[in-house]
């Protein structure tokens, strides 16, 4: 770990900086709409808008990189990002607002590409997963710290959208002063739709369910809290458990997905999920205590989903598959982000707030549900001695670091399968 912090501090501090600048934009937006009287399905637009644009930035930004290089493509992102968060007080409107998260959005999808390129450049395979572990780290770090921020701010004021800005601004000067090597980059297109859920279909459904509930906690939760009155601080202690649950649960699901059918985990966490969505929407107005409780809940089962659901579909890949695999599912997963800020302001403009929770209910039970039935269709349980190793991956992962996770993934499987040869050479040498 220390050799890791060594060699990429730099590259660690300035992505901080910019998942501060995100994680304030996310939230702010959401506190800043209700005080200029936009409706929650308004809001749903612009929460939405981002996820097109990060959806395009990880399609577009590898060939802008190959065009015209690492350092170029990062700066100009960059630029761009810190243009837009001074231009959302400036203009006030829903239609601006919602171009500027499509444009956010994909630059930060184009940054994201760049900086986990270097990282994947730096690690070696010996570190490469502990790389992968302290990045996370940072990314859940600096949403936690951006809402700190947020709950010492003005939200009717420009002041807060001036510091994200110059974070994002001063968060490039340690990455391109430090980082001397400019890797080569190379994409890998993903499998076809059909060909992914034929592999997994549980894994490709849960990516798609997965998808609204994440992009649903990443912008709307602010709209939901300010639609039942809550103040500015304790919207951001929302945000912040939600995030720091999903960051303590990380490790301990992954510990038992590596010793238990993966199914079943599968569908305890969607069912855990559900309960707790359920509890925030049965009490969560009257009771700040047990919304806490079910967020927590919902943060810490849902976003380590995204890796169980990624191990649990390479347990049934081929090696050459699973960098492919990622791509699609980063793809599907997408798709569903985009609608689920949609679906929600719909909801809670049709029927209250309180229908942000019932349709992460919805969300997760169905993923429960989809989980048991797939156990029918596929009885047979892949033995946990051929399970490839979980490894943490953050559902706003670019395809790059998809890939890095899929090459731990690999590495291990190959080491796992050496070690079995091995094994069975020793036993049976006469």
């Amino acid at each position: 770990m220390i050799k890791v912090l060594g060699t990429s501090w730099a590259l660690f501090l300035g992505m901080f900086m910019l998942m501060v600048g995100n994680g304030l934009q996310g939230t702010l937006l959401g506190l800043r709409g209700a005080a200029e009287n936009f409706s929650a399905f308004q809001m749903s637009f612009v929460m939405s808008a981002y996820f097109v644009g990060f959806l395009g930035g990880s399609r577009f930004a590898p060939e802008m990189i190959r065009r015209v290089g690492h350092v170029r493509v990062f700066a100009a992102l960059g630029s761009t990002i810190s243009a837009v968060l001074i231009l959302y007080p400036v203009l006030p409107e829903v239609w601006a607002w919602t171009l500027g998260r499509v444009l956010i959005g994909f630059c930060f999808s184009g940054v994201y590409v760049t900086a986990e390129s270097w990282l994947n450049n730096a690690a070696t395979n010996e570190t490469r997963g502990q790389a992968l572990s302290v990045y996370m780290i940072v990314q859940m770090g600096g949403i936690v710290a951006a809402q700190a921020i947020i709950s010492q701010g003005d939200v009717s004021g420009f002041t807060l959208f001036i510091i994200p800005s110059v974070l994002v601004s001063l968060a490039f000067a340690p990455i391109l002063l430090s980082v001397v090597p400019t890797p080569a980059f190379d994409s890998t297109k993903p499998m076809h739709l059909r060909e992914l859920i034929a592999a997994s279909p549980l894994a490709s459904v849960g990516m798609f369910l997965l998808g609204g509930v994440y992009s649903a906690q990443f912008g709307m939760v602010a709209v939901y809290g300010t639609e039942i009155g809550l103040t500015v601080a304790q919207v951001s202690i929302l945000v912040s458990v939600i995030y720091i649950s999903a960051l303590v649960s990380q490790y301990p699901i992954g510990w038992l997905s590596d010793r238990m059918d993966r199914r079943v985990l599968i569908v305890a966490m969607g069912a855990v999920g559900a309960v707790g969505a359920f509890l925030a929407a049965l009490l969560g107005a009257g009771s700040f205590v047990m919304l806490m409780i079910g967020a927590g809940l919902v943060g810490a089962t849902s976003n380590p989903l995204y890796s169980l659901l990624i191990a649990y579909a390479n347990d049934y890949l081929e090696h050459e598959d699973m960098a492919a695999a990622s791509a699609g599912f980063l793809f599907i997963n997408g798709v569903g982000a985009i609608a689920g800020p949609l679906v929600i302001g719909w909801g809670m403009g049709l029927i209250g707030p309180h229908a942000f929770w019932m349709l992460i209910t919805g969300l997760m039970g169905a993923m429960a549900v989809y989980g048991l039935y797939r156990m029918t269709r596929r009885p047979t349980a892949t033995p946990v001695e051929d399970m490839v190793p979980y490894t943490p991956v953050s559902p706003t992962s670019s395809p790059v670091l998809a890939e890095v996770a899929q090459e731990i993934y690999i590495d291990a499987e190959e080491q796992q399968e050496s070690e079995a040869l091995e094994t069975e050479r020793v036993v049976t040498k006469p």
